[in-house]
């Protein structure tokens, strides 16, 4: 199965975070920069600020729809700030 990989991007316009599991980040994060991702386009640029290599992409789902249905900054800034996910029940398939 292939890998995939949880991101963070941060707005340069207004600070605000998106959440996204991808294959690929840098192509994922110059589709959002560029306007062909509709919830991201009015808000752009976007920097990366976080990215986690995960074992499967259907485990990179599940740990993106967990940190999305948070709906928690204080989360999403620890999870910038340690630079991990911390996900007990799927931690046996993050790759260290």
């Amino acid at each position: 199965m292939t890998q995939g990989y949880v991101y963070i991007l941060q707005s340069l316009n207004n600070q605000s975070y998106y959440i996204g599991s991808t294959k690929n980040v840098l192509r994922r994060l110059e589709q959002h920069n560029s306007g062909n991702v509709k919830s991201t386009k009015s808000r752009r640029p976007y920097k990366l600020v976080f990215q986690q290599k995960f074992a499967n992409i259907g485990i990179t789902r599940q740990i993106e729809r967990r940190i999305k249905d948070w709906k928690r900054k204080d989360f999403i800034k620890k999870i910038i700030k340690d630079n991990y996910i911390k996900s007990r029940p799927l931690s046996s398939v993050v790759e260290q």
